[in-house]
């Protein structure tokens, strides 16, 4: 009973028994959920001294074919991002998978953009601003990058960073850098080209690329047999048509991830660098 009266009076009081967070101090969040799914979920890591004014959002999308891999395949990018950018929320989101014909195209899309609807309107209940940058490695890069060009609501991304992301799904099914990747995006899309063509226009990123889009950071190796590189030059040049601001950086002799620590050392400056020149 006196515990009941003591909460009662603190909700007279203070509007709830609920602790408070603290901004003060760093917190960390795992499995945060997004929607009903087992994988629609997130790892949420807020910074100490937060603010809903000025604290930056970084969203992590993983790779994976869009057919497998998680969030957790990102930890290491977690830890990197949190030493180098350590006044940076960072959330490392998990997608549904495309699986015997389930979950495919847009299932992955839609997800990206409900997660980025869930972190925005907790805003005020996590001590963030509205400054999102997206960043994707692979199957995540082409999501952050189709995310960022497609919507600008419920906020606009600030700035996008890509690791070997496929940009356009056409060039990449006809020309492919491998036989399997036809069958991937076969796979996922539930066609091909010819047969389902509106799907392959609605989820290439480079059929969304205006003047105003997004910064935009592009890292690819030379030897991806994957994504092949070309992926990321004709998106270059899109960008560079329509003067959105870019970079481009193109790692000789590297493959698609298999990277030398010294290749994803530079890598990262410049993803520092990129971001903290337009998240601010």
């Amino acid at each position: 009973m006196r515990t009941i009266l003591v909460c009662l009076f603190a909700m007279l009081t203070f509007g709830s028994c609920k602790k408070k967070d603290d901004a003060g101090a760093a917190k960390t969040m795992l499995k945060v959920k997004y929607g009903t799914d087992v994988r629609q979920a997130m790892d949420i890591y807020l910074p100490a001294n937060r603010n809903t004014a000025t604290t930056p959002v970084l969203i992590l999308i993983h790779g994976g074919g869009w057919t497998e891999g998680s969030r957790s395949d990102l930890n290491a990018v977690v830890d990197t991002l949190q030493r180098r950018m350590p006044d940076y929320a960072i959330c490392n989101i998990s997608y549904r998978l495309a699986a015997n014909g389930q979950n495919i195209f847009p299932a992955q899309e839609n997800d990206v953009k409900a997660a980025v609807e869930f972190i925005f309107n907790k805003q005020t209940e996590y001590g963030i601003s509205n400054h999102f940058a997206l960043l994707g490695a692979s199957a995540g890069a082409h999501l952050a990058l189709l995310h960022t060009y497609k919507y600008s609501s419920p906020v606009k991304i600030k700035a996008v960073v890509s690791f070997f992301g496929p940009t356009e799904l056409v060039q990449m099914y006809n020309n492919p850098p491998n036989p399997l990747i036809p069958l991937l995006l076969a796979g996922v899309t539930g066609g091909t080209p010819t047969s389902n063509s509106a799907i392959y226009q609605q989820s290439s990123p480079y059929n969304f690329v205006v003047a105003g889009a997004s910064p935009t950071l592009l890292l690819h190796g030379s030897n991806d047999v994957v994504v092949a590189a070309s992926q990321s030059s004709i998106l270059h040049d899109k960008l560079n048509s329509v003067s959105v601001p870019n970079q481009y950086v193109l790692y000789p002799g590297a493959g698609h991830g298999d990277w030398t620590s010294a290749v994803y050392t530079d890598a990262f400056l410049k993803v520092e660098t990129f971001i903290k020149q337009y998240n601010p």
